[in-house]
């Protein structure tokens, strides 16, 4: 294991040996034997990641996103559970996020015993592939766009002179703590955007609700901070790409799903719980009154 984590904490198969030697504790060993081990290793982290069960915990939460990685998009599944912690559920390597293939993804993790007809919340970046996935298979479920992608898909319409004042103007809407406050913002807002910039403004009615979920809950102003965005998983993202690098040349998708799974569950080892996670016993509440899709709090 220490020898797991020091490849993928930055010292290559390359360097390990000279690692090595330079600690008087340390035996040698040689690259060769480095990349064996790594490879046996990081199989074993893949076929842990892709076959555990996921029927032992109460799940409040889950988060799809993708990313380009070594020429192709890989779509990663994040579960946070009903007492705030974070699990990697799995992940695909795919071309694009198209429906076909993550909806796929999605009933295997039903197989594995993911709660695929409870009622969770479902947050996403606003892929429209994912997005009909998610409906797809998950049915009439509570989905949460996340405000930063909708907020950036706005303002890049937007000269960029303008496009902080925008930013600001789009944030302050959504931090109205009530659904009726925070749509008459917004609304005020695309009113004034189709006078300034049709396309912005049909960039921000796309969807507009969705980017309310939680809100409509009546549990934005305790679990905003976590759910509002898809930054749980994009984090995630982003410490998995540091970690991956230094791989200059990916020859097989085994080799790609190797080290993005040892990454990945290297990560989830440090994972904490997700902020105010006291206060998810409220969105259960929320879901099980199914006051989802309603516009009755405005």
């Amino acid at each position: 294991m220490g020898l797991f984590r020091r490849v993928l904490g930055g010292i290559s198969c390359r360097e390990y040996e000279a690692a090595a030697e330079a600690v008087p504790e340390a035996f040698g060993l040689a690259r060769s034997s480095v990349s064996r081990r790594f490879i046996r290793a990081s199989a074993q982290e893949l076929r842990r990641l892709q076959e555990r069960r996921l029927d032992d915990a109460e799940w409040a939460a889950l988060i799809l996103d993708g990313k380009a990685f070594a020429g192709d998009a890989l779509v990663v599944a994040l579960g946070v559970t009903a007492t705030g912690e974070k699990r990697i559920l799995g992940l695909v390597q795919t071309a694009s996020e198209n429906k076909r293939v993550i909806a796929a993804f999605l009933r295997a993790l039903g197989e594995r015993g993911f709660p695929l007809d409870q009622r969770l919340l479902v947050v996403l970046d606003g892929s429209k592939g994912v997005h009909a996935a998610v409906r797809a298979v998950l049915g009439d479920v509570p989905i949460q766009r996340c405000q930063w992608h909708k907020r950036e898909n706005v303002v890049s319409y937007l000269p960029k002179h303008e496009q902080p004042a925008w930013r600001r103007k789009l944030q302050a809407a959504y931090a109205h703590p009530t659904y009726g406050d925070a749509k008459r913002a917004l609304e005020r807002l695309h009113r004034e955007l189709r006078l300034r910039n049709e396309s912005a403004a049909d960039s921000l009615a796309e969807g507009l609700d969705e980017t309310l979920t939680l809100h409509r809950l009546n549990v934005f102003p305790e679990l905003g901070v976590s759910f509002k965005t898809t930054n749980l998983i994009e984090s995630v993202m982003s410490r998995l790409e540091a970690r991956t690098r230094r791989v200059t040349h990916w020859r097989t998708s085994d080799q790609k799903m190797r080290w993005c799974a040892a990454a990945l569950g290297v990560m989830e080892r440090q994972f904490r719980r997700v902020k105010h996670y006291r206060q998810l016993p409220l969105l259960k509440l929320a879901l099980q009154n199914k006051l989802v899709l309603t516009n009755s709090a405005a």
